[in-house]
């Protein structure tokens, strides 16, 4: 063979070569050179120096947009050792600049008091009352003691009692700790929500005892007893269950498990009490920095103040969550509940309407099946029902917040409003992980932000009203708290 005909031969078996798939090299970690001709001479169907002389294909960057990269675990765990660095530098600048202040003798005292937690007692125990004629009401109409509309109409009456009574109380009574009248706010709602589930679901059992008594005159089906349902016992189970929707028999699992009980009570537990040391210890040092309310502070001691928040706020957040998850699934377990799916993996929302869909599935649950549905129902958009659903979960946060602490800012519900226009508007641009990037600074800037401010200005107003006072002593806040900002 000439040498001309032999370089042919060699520039043919190197585009070969260089044809070949990337994705092949990579998988196998060989460069092999393509299979030669049957044709070419046996002595020139392999050469030496084949894989070297082509060493390049068509390929992107790994960090590019492009790239099909997903393997970032180094990444991730770098980042996790600088956050766990920087804060330990944090909480080391804390305790040199402000020593040990963490004293949960203080938040006992403050639980123990009795001028103070009394009201909130008999705010507890007076639920009852709402709760017990509610299933009188649902008797009465499964006896046809009272008709379908003149029962609904007792229910929202009763309903309605049950929302104005702890807000009358919170704010005529002076002595009601600010703790307890969270609380006490927080547990009116939740048994609002539930009374609301409880009458519905009986009018649509009804609903269906009806038509289940048509089709037996048909000698088609025998209607069932529904009666049996309405008893102290099974109003009570669906009030402690920790679910917002009610049906009748709720599914169970076989037994409680007691290591599983006791574990999520000692979670509680530690989390509470990393809670209480992040409050004493880190936010607390940064109100007392501060002289005047957010409201009337200047811009520059705005953005300084939010952002020396941002971390621990979050922090608290994260941990409410988990206490939230310790809670129910300790009410599940000790009551035997099954249904177990109290949140989904929103920490992956790429978009805010999928975190608000996984953050608290029992509230969105509640949301869906009494709100949304009734409103579609009657002929509402579904866009205008899903934005209503949404400014009353605003509403309700607002309202949670703002009163016990006697300051409606509106700051949370436009917070939450600002969320929706973003994720409206920029749900387009952002998808994927740039998405989840969104998400996660919307929850670093959003309602947990929010809700510190209004514990900011309280703070400062409370500290206000005791400096100012004849009988104090000192400027230093007392363990226990009882009067309220005027």
């Amino acid at each position: 063979m000439n040498p001309q005909t032999q370089m042919g031969v060699m520039r043919k078996r190197f585009a070969s070569v260089c044809s070949s798939s990337s994705a092949e090299e990579d998988s196998a970690g060989l460069y092999d050179s393509a299979p030669i001709s049957a044709s070419d001479p046996p002595s020139d169907q392999e050469h030496p120096y084949a894989s070297l002389l082509c060493c390049h294909s068509v390929q992107d960057s790994l960090l590019s947009s492009n790239s099909s990269f997903t393997r970032y675990r180094g990444i991730l765990n770098w980042i996790i050792i600088l956050l766990v660095l920087t804060h330990a530098h944090l909480f080391l600048e804390n305790f040199i600049q402000h020593g040990f202040l963490i004293d949960v003798k203080k938040v006992f005292q403050h639980l123990i008091e009795d001028n103070c937690n009394w009201p909130c007692v008999s705010l507890i125990l007076g639920a009852n009352v709402f709760a017990v004629t509610a299933l009188l009401l649902e008797r009465s109409q499964e006896k046809g003691m009272l008709s379908p509309t003149n029962g609904h109409c007792l229910h929202l009456a009763n309903l309605g009692l049950l929302l104005l009574f702890p807000a009358a109380v919170i704010v005529h009574e002076p002595t009601t700790s600010t703790g307890g009248a969270f609380f006490s706010l927080w547990f009116y709602t939740v048994l609002g929500m539930k009374l609301y589930s409880y009458q519905e679901a009986n009018h649509w059992y009804r609903q269906a005892h009806l038509t289940d008594a048509d089709k037996d005159q048909n000698g088609c089906v025998a209607p069932k007893a529904h009666s049996e349902h309405l008893t102290y016992q099974d109003l009570y189970y669906f009030l402690l269950a920790p679910t917002l929707c009610y049906q009748r028999d709720f599914p169970c699992t076989p037994k409680v498990n007691i290591n599983k009980l006791l574990h999520r009570l000692l979670e509680m537990v530690i989390v509470i009490q990393i809670m209480v040391g992040i409050i004493q210890q880190w936010i607390e040092p940064i109100f007392q920095r501060s002289e005047n309310s957010f409201s009337s502070m200047d811009i520059t001691m705005r953005v300084e103040h939010l952002v020396g928040l941002v971390a621990p706020t979050h922090f608290l957040w994260l941990l409410f969550f988990f206490l939230n998850h310790s809670y129910l699934n300790f009410c599940a377990e000790l009551l035997r509940f099954g249904d177990r799916r109290f949140y989904g993996d929103w920490w992956n929302a790429t978009t805010l309407t999928t975190f608000w869909r996984n953050w608290n599935i029992p509230f969105q649950k509640w949301c869906h099946r009494h709100v949304y549905t009734q409103l579609v129902e009657k002929n509402v958009p579904s866009s205008q029902a899903e934005l209503l659903v949404f400014l009353t979960s605003a509403a309700i946060c607002e309202y949670m917040i703002a009163l016990p602490l006697h300051s409606c800012r509106l700051w949370i519900f436009l917070v939450m409003v600002f969320q929706l226009l973003v994720a409206v508007f920029l749900r387009d641009y952002f998808q994927g992980n740039y998405g989840n990037c969104l998400v996660w600074l919307c929850l670093l800037l959003g309602p947990p932000l929010a809700v510190i401010t209004y514990f900011h200005d309280y703070y400062i107003s409370l500290r206000h009203q005791i400096s100012s006072s004849p009988l104090a002593s000192d400027h230093r806040l007392p363990s226990r708290v009882c009067l309220q900002p005027q």
